[in-house]
């Protein structure tokens, strides 16, 4: 573990998150948020393992798996759209169905905050959350993220067409 609190520690991708990796990104109740119409297969999945070990300047994003104090899996967390002339770079964060409301998000948002500005001397982040989605603009308020903007009827979703909030952290 390279980044850790109490609770929640973020590490590198390894061969053995495939199972997990496969659960996470096939949650069809978040495929909206992350604009994913089809499941990924296990041998795609495989393919991005192999790739995970690149760096950040090389493929431009950074996906840490989010652990709980026994090391189990519990969510991800993406560096997306990494831009070094500009030192900036967009951040999700995807918990686990059965792991939620456990204080991991905040923890591993807190802990990127820190890599980001720190290791990879980034001048900002920035992410786009669904405006129904109120405990994510909870999240990133209380990190720090200030509103910059919303974007209207943006995603569609079963339900319809839904409204996303702009947030951007300047270090």
């Amino acid at each position: 573990m390279f980044l850790k609190t109490d609770n929640t520690s973020l590490r590198a991708l390894e061969p053995t998150d495939l199972e997990f990796l496969y659960i996470l990104e096939n949650d069809v109740s978040v495929w909206h948020v992350g604009n994913t119409l089809v499941p990924y297969s296990k041998f795609v999945l495989e393919q991005y393992l192999e790739n995970a070990a690149l760096d950040i300047y090389t493929v431009k994003q950074l996906r840490l798996v989010i652990c709980n104090t026994d090391s189990e899996a519990v969510g991800a967390v993406d560096l997306y759209d990494f831009d070094p002339m500009h030192r900036r770079a967009g951040v999700g964060i995807a918990i686990a169905a059965g792991h939620r409301r456990n204080g991991h998000a905040a923890h591993a948002l807190q802990l990127l905050l820190e890599y980001s500005k720190n290791t990879l001397q980034l001048h900002q982040l920035y992410c786009s959350v669904t405006a129904t989605n109120l405990e994510s603009i909870n999240l990133f308020s209380k990190a720090g993220f200030q509103s910059i903007g919303i974007r209207k009827d943006w995603l569609r979703t079963p339900d319809g067409w839904e409204d996303v909030v702009e947030f951007q952290k300047v270090f």
